[in-house]
This record gives structure tokens, sequence and C-alpha cells, in this order.
């Protein structure tokens, strides 16, 4: 039975490779460890409820800070991931189990208990399903919105690139407020970075969201510090749009464990503010561009701004 909890059970394939140097962080990456009683309500609700989030699992730096205030990132479909990026925490391998039919309504359960306005879900890569877990995040979506209709819905997926493009259609019809797909990072990274995805596949998934659904909200995000450079990042930009993309989120890697690819660099703050005012220049509708950003931070606040960049931009056409 593997520990989870042990670096080396966590990410086998990575077990015989060589470390890379962890560097020292500078003054903007700390953070505050996290605690008090906020923190403590959300960990319980996450337990009762036998959810796996995202911000333990990654190892997510601002965790504290959400927790505290009862915002959590639930990952659905289990805690083993069948791919083995080679930036990610998460744990990899064969899944042990199938898909619960119950955890929908626990999710929903504990969107209700947080009293949540917004709600983030994603989830590990589910390779070894035929539709990659496409009707497990319907449901899921159909169960948050039963319970707390008013409540909306953010969902960070998969590639699905293993499966036939229509499940696409099933996560869309279940009408997520915004559909979000990380590229994650420049496409010349890709074979070292993540090699079980294809960065035009990404790009692809996001733009039929869009066909399928104009009024659906599309998310991305990128990390950087990996060995990319700028013109590259400003390239990802152009992608994006081309594939009309709404949101775009940057921010600093951070490397896990020793055996996690190395940083190579730590991005200074006013780079992720010239980045920020670039992808603006090109026409997104909201950017978040800092060394903590991370997919879901303060996502609730950002979808608020979202809805009315997109209204203000009606309201002038």
């Amino acid at each position: 039975m593997r520990d989870l909890k042990i670096p080396e059970q966590r990410h086998p394939e990575k077990a015989r490779k060589p470390d890379n140097a962890q560097p020292k962080k500078p003054a903007w990456i700390r953070v505050k460890a996290p605690g008090g009683k906020g923190y403590a309500d959300t960990a319980k609700i996450m337990r009762d409820n036998k959810l796996v989030t995202v911000c333990e699992e990654a190892g997510c730096p601002n965790v504290g800070e959400c927790w505290s205030q009862g915002h959590a990132t639930m990952m659905i479909m289990g805690e083993v991931c069948t791919r083995a990026c080679t930036f990610c925490n998460i744990a990899t391998g064969k899944p042990p189990e199938a898909l619960d039919s119950f955890e929908p309504g626990r999710v929903a359960d504990a969107v209700a208990k947080l009293g949540l306005n917004h709600v983030v879900i994603t989830s590990v890569d589910r390779d070894d399903i035929e539709d990659g877990g496409a009707e497990h995040f319907a449901q899921t979506i159909r169960a948050v919105r039963h319970r707390s209709p008013d409540t909306t819905i953010e969902i960070l997926t998969p590639d699905f690139i293993r499966c036939d493009p229509k499940v696409l259609e099933q996560v869309v019809e279940a009408r997520p407020d915004v559909f979000n797909h990380n590229l994650e990072t420049v496409p010349g990274l890709y074979p070292e970075v993540r090699p079980g995805a294809r960065y035009f596949h990404s790009l692809r998934l996001l733009q039929r969201v869009k066909e399928m659904d104009p009024s659906m909200f599309t998310k991305s995000g990128i990390m950087v510090g990996l060995g990319e450079d700028r013109q590259s990042v400003i390239q990802v930009m152009e992608d994006m749009r081309a594939a009309d993309i709404d949101f775009l989120t940057i921010g600093q890697y951070l490397q896990p464990t020793p055996k996690h690819h190395r940083v190579d660099r730590f991005v200074h703050p006013n780079e992720f503010a010239a980045y920020e005012k670039a992808a603006y220049g090109k026409g997104f509708l909201m950017v978040s561009a800092t060394p903590l950003t991370r997919s879901s931070y303060h996502a609730g606040d950002d979808f608020a701004k979202l809805r009315d960049a997109r209204n203000a931009k009606l309201a002038k056409a």
C-alpha cells in the first residue's frame, strides 16, 4: 500500500532522478504559515466530507490565506494522477480506485456548508477512464447548482486528450460559469515539463468551448521561471487570444521537491506587472499576473471583475 505522504511514494517515476537544487526564495515569495480558526474550520469541512483539495495536494503557497477565508479548491476523481508532469506535486501513478459516484453530492454539501459565492472545482487526470471523467465533472456541476443555485462555478479540467472529442460537450452542457484549462508553460518546454500533453491540443480545447457556448468565460494560465523567455510568453498570449480566451493567469513556478523540474529563476514583480500590461493590451478581459498568482487564487473576486469587464465591453459595442 502506497503512503502518499512519503515523497518517494508520491512520485515513483521521479525517485531515481538526480536532485535539482532548490534556490532560496526571494522576499516577495514568502508567505505566512497556515493556521487560525477559519483555516481549521475549512479543514474540518473538507475532512468531514472526505474531500481532496488541490490546495494541499499541490502544496499551494496561498493555502493559509484562502482557507482562513473559507475558500478551498475541490479536487475530484481521487488523489492520484495518471500523468507525470515534472512541475506538479500531485501524486502520480495508476489510480487505485474507480470514480466515487457519491463524490458530486459531497462536493455540493461542502460548498453549501462553506457558504461559497464562487467555487473552483478541479481534478487529477484520469486517462484510465474512457471519458476522462467528463461526465463526473458534469454531475458535480449539476449537484452544486442544485444545492447552491446562487453559487458561480469555475472548473479547471484535464485536457481529455485520449478521449472522444465529444466528451467535452458533456462538460460544457452542464453550464459552468468559467471553463479553465491551463496551458502551464510555453510550447517549447512541453517535452520536459508537460510530456503527456500537447500544447495545441490544449489550446484547441479552450477554443472549442467558446465555439460551443460563446457566453461561457474561458480561462487559462501559465507558470514562469521554468526556463521560458519573454518572447515565448508573449507568443502564448497571442495564441490564447486567437482562441478567444478571456482570462489569463501568470504565476511563479515553485519547485515542490528536489526531484521536480528546477526553478530557472525567480521572476521579479516588475516583470509580472509588464506581462499584465502586455496581456491587457492584447485584449484579455481579465489578467492576474503576480508571483503568487495561482488558477484559483482570489477566483471569486476575479470572476466579479471578469463579468464587469465583459459588461463594460458590451456597453461600448
